[in-house]
């Protein structure tokens, strides 16, 4: 357990597994799937936070507590004072918006998110440990295969000195 900025409050890191598709209405409101509603329910409660990922065209949504124990990571290593350092966060929370759960169990993906993730109907919800991406179905399935050719040979180069036996 980690205490978040303010004192006296707490915060746990949820780890989160699994992948989900999903339907946007007209609207860009999407149902939160009950198995990955069951890994977040302890923090419901606390909302989420969206952005655009640094990394690909998809949507990085954290569930609070997640998003305030990595912010916590990163402003402990920057200097504000360097420009470098200032690009990157501006860059890294880029498009950044708290979302709250509705009553239906809906979360609402605000109107330029979706336009930046090319997001028109389908979505696939990919657990990253700590995150969910949010991808356009077409675009996810074309970036999991282009990555699955060489997986064998990035798990050696990643992995290959770690004994998972040991």
């Amino acid at each position: 357990m980690r205490c978040k900025f303010e004192p006296n409050l707490i915060s746990i890191m949820i780890s989160l597994s699994g992948v989900h598709i999903c339907r946007v209405d007209s609207k860009g409101r999407f149902m939160l799937p009950v198995a990955l509603k069951n890994q977040v329910d302890a923090a419901l409660g606390e909302g989420f936070m969206i952005k655009r990922s640094i990394s690909a065209a998809c949507l990085d949504l954290y569930p609070k507590s997640n998003w305030d124990d990595m912010l916590g990571k990163i402003t402990r290593k920057l200097n504000m004072f360097r420009n470098e350092d200032r690009d990157f966060v501006r860059a890294y929370s880029s498009g950044l918006v708290a979302l709250d759960i509705d009553s239906t169990g809906r979360l609402l993906i605000p109107r330029d998110l979706a336009v930046f993730a090319g997001i028109t109907g389908d979505i696939v919800l990919a657990s990253m440990l700590n995150s969910i991406e949010i991808w356009d179905k077409t675009k996810y399935d074309e970036v999991v295969r282009e990555t699955q050719k060489d997986m064998g040979a990035r798990a050696e180069k990643l992995l290959g000195n770690i004994n998972l036996f040991e």
